[in-house]
């Protein structure tokens, strides 16, 4: 089965961004808007298994952050995203370090750039006008995060939440 690890925001700020994913973003219906901590990767039942005691050690030990969404940016010219900017920030960046295995890191095409995608899979000529207008507005929202989750793939495509794991929770 397909798992990912990923951050949902506030209804707020997911309210926002499915504004433009409506019209934009082809996995508009598959998944709420997130930021994404570890791509999708297939594991056995029993791999999950032996995980989650991890992902609940690095939660623990993990503060809430403050998540900071600055502008509207674009991954173009590698390729037409367009996505809401989320100012760099240690914890997350650590939590992205934690989540990912070495080779899994070594493996990815890209670095690590926190965002949550508001339009992907347009032409060029579509980026450039979408861009253009959405790079103009401002953007500036700052939330509280305490969680996130593991979600698995369905067989229609769509992704849904496994299990959440709380930062700093002690148990």
């Amino acid at each position: 089965m397909k798992y990912g690890i990923a951050i949902f925001p506030s209804k707020k700020l997911q309210d926002v961004a499915n504004s433009y994913r409506k019209r934009y973003d082809p996995h508009y219906a598959l998944i709420p808007p997130h930021l994404t901590l570890r791509e999708g990767f297939d594991a056995t039942e029993e791999e999950i298994q032996k995980l989650t005691p991890v992902l609940h050690k690095i939660s623990d030990e993990s503060k809430p952050f403050s998540l900071h969404v600055y502008k509207v940016g674009s991954f173009n010219p590698v390729n037409n995203v367009i996505y809401l900017k989320v100012k760099e920030n240690e914890v997350l960046d650590d939590l992205h370090r934690q989540l990912n295995p070495v080779e899994a890191l070594s493996e990815r095409d890209y670095n690590f750039v926190p965002h949550i995608t508001i339009a992907q899979n347009l032409s060029d000529d579509e980026h450039s006008d979408v861009y253009g207008s959405m790079k103009m507005k401002e953007v500036n929202h700052e939330e509280l995060i305490d969680r996130f989750q593991l979600l698995y793939q369905l067989e229609n495509g769509m992704w849904t939440v496994f299990e959440t794991f709380h930062l700093g929770k002690v148990r």
